[in-house]
Parts: structure tokens; sequence; C-alpha cells
């Protein structure tokens, strides 16, 4: 792997692991801090599987610092942003069953941030798992 593209690795790894963290954070704080309390039970334990993916995935791009590309680790960063977009649009739209607190509230700061956050970094894992697949079916020179 050249230096140009070991240091395009780290950059991609370092922003996707702070937007992880970021994703974490934005839920910690809608849910009211740790614990929290969102009701109903399923969507804190959303929230819990959301904020420790978020976590977890920062750490793996942060251990694969000096590695090739992993998919794996981008495929969790992946779900780490769609998830909570999934999540969002259906919550606001049609609801959630038990769920109306933010049916309709399209504009909350807060979901907006997220949005913004998610999105980068949904498209962020998605060039870099591209990139990843055309470089694992390139022929080695």
């Amino acid at each position: 792997m050249s230096l140009h593209r070991t240091t395009q690795d780290g950059v991609a790894r370092a922003a996707a692991a702070v937007l992880c963290l970021a994703v974490a954070w934005i839920h910690v704080q809608d849910q009211g801090g740790f614990p929290g309390d969102k009701t109903p039970h399923y969507v804190a334990v959303g929230y819990y599987i959301l904020e420790g993916a978020g976590a977890l995935g920062a750490a793996l791009l942060l251990a694969g610092w000096r590695s090739r590309l992993y998919p794996a680790d981008w495929l969790l960063v992946t779900a780490v942003a769609a998830g909570p977009l999934l999540g969002y649009v259906l919550s606001r739209g049609p609801g959630l069953p038990n769920y109306s607190d933010d049916k309709g509230n399209w504009t909350e700061p807060l979901g907006v941030a997220s949005l913004g956050v998610e999105g980068t970094l949904l498209l962020l894992a998605v060039v870099v798992l591209a990139m990843s697949h055309r470089a694992a079916r390139a022929p080695e020179l």
C-alpha cells in the first residue's frame, strides 16, 4: 500500500471514528443522559445498542489505523449511520408502535444535527467500501 493510500486510510478512519462518537453522543443527549429515560423500552434498547455500536466502531477504526481497509469495520460504521437515519424517518413519519414523541417533529435541532452527522458518516463509509471493493478486485502489478 502506498504512503498516499495509507494517509487517505488514516484520515478516513479518524474522521469516521469522530463521526461514530458524535452519533453516540447525540443519542445519549437525546435520551436525557445515560441511562436515559426513553420509552417504550424497545426504543431505549435501540439507543443503547446504537451508542455501543458507535463506540465499538470508533475503537475498531482506530485500532486498524495502520492496516488495510477492513470492510467489516466499515460495515459496522455503515449500520451506525444508516440505523438512526431509518429510525428518524420512521419515528417522525408513520410513527413507531407506542412511540409518538417525535411524530411530525422533523425540525428538532438535535435531530437535524444527527441527520447531518449520520449522512456524512454514511457517505464516507459507502465511498470507502466502494474503494475497498475496487482495490480488492484490481489485479496486483
